[in-house]
């Protein structure tokens, strides 16, 4: 009876050892495959950020391929993209408010719709692999166009000017004006 009490308070002891470092290391998002990522910068007096998870090509053929061509996609990796601005913006001639936004866009050959969202902090993907985007909930869509680039963007990245922001991945440059 003594001995299988003892193995007990070993086992509870153990547990507590390593049941914290197995969910430390979990919320290590920097060791996931897409390691987020943000872009930060200024558009006239706004302020604006982007925070994504950045997937890598590895091989595979992205726009087209691995995301078609007409279906809705976070715009990154793991959880849906975040769009953020301190003050009111005029996107590719739009009104979007000062706020927090999922960020989604559907992939197109030669133009994409971009999508601004009221939704934020869900998983960007549903059960299934469809963006996890609820329609009723879009602020603001608009459609630009794509540019094709002949050399290879390993890893999806974003980045702010002081005329707008864009995104490039693979063979696609993808261009949002914003005022």
């Amino acid at each position: 009876m003594k001995k299988n009490y003892s193995v007990k308070i070993l086992a509870f002891i153990l547990i507590g050892l390593v049941l914290p470092n197995l969910l430390k290391a979990q919320d290590d998002k920097a060791k996931r495959p897409s390691p987020p990522a943000t872009a930060t910068g200024k558009i006239g007096d706004a302020t604006i950020s982007i925070d994504y998870s950045s997937p890598s090509v590895k091989g595979r053929k992205i726009f087209g391929g691995l995301l078609p061509y007409g279906k809705l996609w976070r715009a990154g990796a793991n959880e849906a993209t975040i769009f953020q601005t301190d003050k009111d913006i005029i996107v590719e001639g739009k009104k979007l408010a000062a706020g927090k936004y999922s960020f989604f866009a559907t992939p197109g050959e030669n133009e994409w719709t971009i999508y601004f969202n009221s939704e934020t902090g869900q998983w960007g993907d549903k059960k299934g692999g469809d963006a996890n985007m609820d329609p009723a909930k879009t602020v603001l869509s608009v459609v630009v166009k794509r540019k094709k680039l002949t050399n290879l963007n390993e890893k999806l990245e974003y980045s702010i000017t002081s005329n707008g922001f864009g995104l490039r991945w693979e063979y696609s440059d993808i261009f949002i004006s914003v005022k």
